[in-house]
């Protein structure tokens, strides 16, 4: 009990600083971007509308919450240390791998309000262009058939809000929330916030190629098992982010599979929990 109210606390301070160093500017970016782009879409038609709004949106919220995860995560240590924080706190009977879960369990709560919000904004975005396009096609269809007006209403409805948009949204978090992480375990051994966030921006990088690079170098083989074994350790060190897409099938309206959403959440939290430990351990052993 007593290691939950530390963490609590710890990360109820880590969110309260990094709100305030005004970190969700990245929102307004964001809710700019989601509302101009429909002034751009006017001459296609309601299906290619919402799929550019969905595409648009979905990327957007992939890249700022992952940019938030990394610029919050890379600051915190050494600001802690420069403020002379993490000693008042270290000085306390409080572990150090205590303290780092506290400051992931904040941002990581950061993170969960930003996706949210952006969440609420490209749904409410998704449901007036609905309005609008229902409005459309009701006064289109005047005076035709009740059946003809119910079939059109119901491709309008089909095409905008679908079930797969929720666990597309989870992934897009948790994604967030394992970049966390890994910025959280490259904080422990850098030298500062700058080298931080250049390699924690390198391995994003690395992490959506590298499952193109795999089935490229693998192609036509035979692997043996050092091949897959040595695959398998870059897939730890470098996580494969391509695992986390799923905005191509939202987008095509295709039904995510229960088992590839419950597979790619565990695959989550499993690099979560990995990069959180390596961090404890290095952590445990740093000079401040």
């Amino acid at each position: 009990m007593r290691a939950l109210r530390v963490t609590a606390a710890i990360g109820r301070n880590t969110f309260t600083e990094l709100v305030r160093q005004k970190v969700f500017f990245f929102l307004l970016i964001f809710a700019l971007l989601v509302i101009g782009n429909s002034a751009f879409m006017a001459k296609l038609s309601f299906q290619e509308q919402f799929q550019m709004l969905k595409d648009i949106s979905l990327g957007a919220m992939s890249v700022f919450s992952s940019l938030l995860a990394i610029l919050a995560t890379a600051g915190f240590l050494p600001k802690d240390m420069e403020d002379r924080t993490i000693y008042t706190i270290l000085a306390k009977p409080v572990p150090r791998w205590l303290y780092l879960l506290g400051k992931l369990t904040g941002i990581i709560a950061l993170l969960a309000v930003a996706v949210l919000l952006m969440s609420g904004l490209f749904l409410g975005v998704l449901w007036l262009k609905e309005s609008v396009v229902l409005a459309e096609t009701r006064a289109q269809f005047e005076g035709a058939p009740v059946e003809e007006l119910a079939r059109a209403v119901k491709e309008v409805t089909d095409a905008t809000f679908q079930a797969n948009l929720v666990p597309g949204i989870a992934v897009i978090f948790l994604k967030a929330a394992l970049l966390a992480a890994l910025t959280l375990f490259i904080s422990t051994f850098a030298t500062s916030s700058i080298f931080t966030i250049l390699m924690a921006a390198a391995v994003y990088f690395i992490g959506h190629l590298q499952a193109t690079a795999r089935d490229y170098w693998l192609a036509g083989l035979d692997p043996d098992w050092w091949l897959r074994l040595l695959a398998a350790a870059v897939a730890l060190v470098f996580p494969d982010l391509q695992a986390f897409n799923l905005t191509d099938d939202i987008i095509a309206g295709t039904a995510v599979p229960l088992m590839l959403f419950v597979e790619t959440a565990l695959l989550g939290f499993l690099y979560t929990a990995v990069y959180f430990a390596l961090a404890a351990l290095v952590f445990s052993g740093r000079e401040l």
